[in-house]
């Protein structure tokens, strides 16, 4: 009989990308040009269609231990077996080892999924989306432009908190952070004091905009 640790780890390719931080639930295109890549996407075209995503810091050169497995919903063949992809981000995964580092990688991954909130996180929740809808509405009073939201936010608080943090731009380091976060609660309030502090710097902005108009 299998041990509940040898079902939760499985062998994965693994795909590091500069500044790029994949969550649960959100797409992620992908241009597939180098070769060690085209060989990792057409093996895995032939399995289930999973890879894993890690962040990359340009800057340090350092992989991130934690990362999001995608699946290839869609893909194209271009000239010189270059690849379109298209991914959706599924669960959470920690690298426990590397198996091998050529042609690619390959880890041995455990799944890492969110504790069961100790309260009710709707109203939290709620707070975290009226944040982001005044950060949406000072940002487009700020660039004379009109933007919406999208009709498709997710209502629950754990895919939400996904959803806001996938959409947190020039923020790499605190995506990663806000994706090895195995508490709902806590990434919402995390999010909640981000949004209330861009909300603020852009309230402030518009002010000065409306006195020297």
């Amino acid at each position: 009989m299998a041990s509940a640790s040898s079902i939760a780890v499985r062998e994965l390719p693994l795909f590091p990308l500069p500044e790029v931080v994949l969550f649960p639930g959100r797409p992620l295109p992908l241009h597939i040009f180098e070769y060690r890549y085209r060989i990792m996407m057409n093996t895995i075209l032939e399995t289930d269609r999973r890879f894993g995503v890690l962040m990359v810091d340009p800057v340090q050169g350092q992989i991130a231990t934690v990362g999001c497995c995608a699946e290839i919903l869609q893909f194209q063949r271009l000239p010189d077996d270059r690849m379109k992809i298209w991914t959706l981000g599924q669960q959470r995964f920690r690298v426990l080892e590397y198996v091998r580092e050529k042609p690619y990688r390959v880890g041995l991954v455990e799944w890492l999924e969110d504790q069961p909130p100790a309260k009710d996180l709707r109203s939290l929740a709620a707070e975290v989306e009226e944040l982001l809808r005044d950060v949406v509405r000072l940002s487009a009073k700020l660039m004379d432009q009109k933007i919406e939201l999208p009709e498709d936010i997710p209502n629950l608080p754990r895919e939400l908190s996904y959803w806001v943090a996938s959409n947190l731009y020039g923020v790499p380091k605190e995506q990663q952070d806000l994706l090895e976060m195995q508490d709902t609660t806590a990434r919402l309030e995390r999010e909640a004091e981000i949004l209330t502090s861009t909300r603020n710097h852009l309230a402030a902005r518009t002010v000065l905009k409306d006195t020297f108009k």
